[in-house]
């Protein structure tokens, strides 16, 4: 599995306030972020695998909305998370 407690326990402590903070919004757009880059890679070599091609659409409209909620409540947070993880250009 891709995606071990290990893993998770890293990501949330890198972009969240601590390993445990499973609930702050940069850690799970954090989280989205790797699950996403995880998807499109198998995507590249499964190119005809639709279930998980509409499980990536979804990761990313969630991922999407999370952003749009940081960028209204807090534009500062939003930034630091988009320069942490290179979304944009």
């Amino acid at each position: 599995m891709y995606l071990t407690k290990e893993k998770k326990q890293e990501i949330f402590g890198q972009h969240g306030k601590s390993a445990t903070d499973t609930g702050s919004a940069e850690g799970q757009v954090a989280l989205f972020t790797f699950r996403i880059n995880h998807l499109s890679q198998h995507l590249k070599a499964n190119r005809h695998d639709f279930a998980t091609e509409r499980s990536l659409v979804k990761l990313v409209g969630k991922r999407k909305s999370l952003l749009d909620y940081l960028k209204n409540k807090d534009i500062a947070r939003y930034r630091a998370i988009i320069a942490e993880l290179g979304l944009r250009k």
